[in-house]
């Protein structure tokens, strides 16, 4: 199946770590053919990020980006937009979980970290980017939420509330922006072997793959696969969903 990804420009949000989900989001769409700007607050991760997209065989630069920022996203989206000349794809997948405890511990400084990189972040860098895609009548926008956005998770309240709206949001931006040919939609990840994983209390994520019907955990690739499907030209008519990849009903 032809995706129509070939020399789109994508900007992912979180590429830095080596074991997230942005790092190998942005490797499945350059291998459709996209160019990368792999952004991230540790600098030194995007660029690994960005050299083994350049190894891939497409372009590839790597910026600093705090998401919670709203001047730093701009200034992002205008150095990408020099170096490429068109951001065709954002993905917002930087996020964080300031701590995994029961609301009534967390602390005001939690709940800021949460807010601020999980649901701000969001819109920062979409609206960084929705100008010269709504000039072009032409963008696709994935937001990366949790399956605790959709159920309230277990001992992250506040996390999950940030991501339930990310999920609101999609929704909303979804209304108003496809008239101008532009796509937005969502996607929540089950449990998956990542830094956010690593967090959850000893034993906790090997009892949770027991009541996952599929029997294992979510795979990082999993996810970044349904990112290229979204941020392809074959999702055209998908407007403004969730989309659950968890390996759950």
């Amino acid at each position: 199946m032809e995706l129509g990804l070939k020399d789109k420009v994508a900007l992912i949000t979180g590429a830095g770590s080596q074991i997230g989900f942005g790092k190998v989001i942005a490797l499945a769409l350059a291998k459709e053919g996209c160019d990368i700007v792999a952004t991230d607050i540790d600098l030194e991760g995007a660029k690994q990020t960005a050299a083994q997209v350049e190894a891939s065989g497409r372009k590839a630069i790597a910026l600093r980006l705090d998401v919670a920022n709203h001047a730093e996203a701009k200034e992002v989206v205008k150095a990408a937009m020099a170096k490429f000349g068109k951001i065709d794809i954002l993905v917002n997948n930087a996020g964080v979980c300031a701590a995994i405890k029961p609301f009534i511990e967390t602390t005001e400084a939690d709940w800021d970290k949460d807010i601020s990189v999980n649901i701000k972040g969001v819109l920062n860098c979409t609206m960084a980017v929705l100008p010269s895609m709504i000039e072009r009548k032409y963008g696709k926008i994935i937001n990366i939420s949790s399956g605790g956005g959709l159920d309230g998770g277990f001992n992250t309240a506040v996390y999950a509330t940030a991501k339930g709206g990310v999920i609101i949001f999609t929704k909303a931006l979804a209304k108003e922006v496809a008239p101008s040919g532009i796509n937005v939609n969502c996607i929540t990840p089950g449990f998956a072997n990542t830094g956010f994983a690593r967090q959850a209390p000893p034993g906790m994520i090997e009892n949770f793959a027991k009541t996952i019907p599929l029997g294992r955990l979510t795979e990082v690739q999993d996810v970044a696969n349904a990112v290229v499907f979204l941020a392809s030209d074959v999702s055209s008519d998908i407007v403004g969903q969730t989309i659950k990849v968890a390996g759950t009903v």
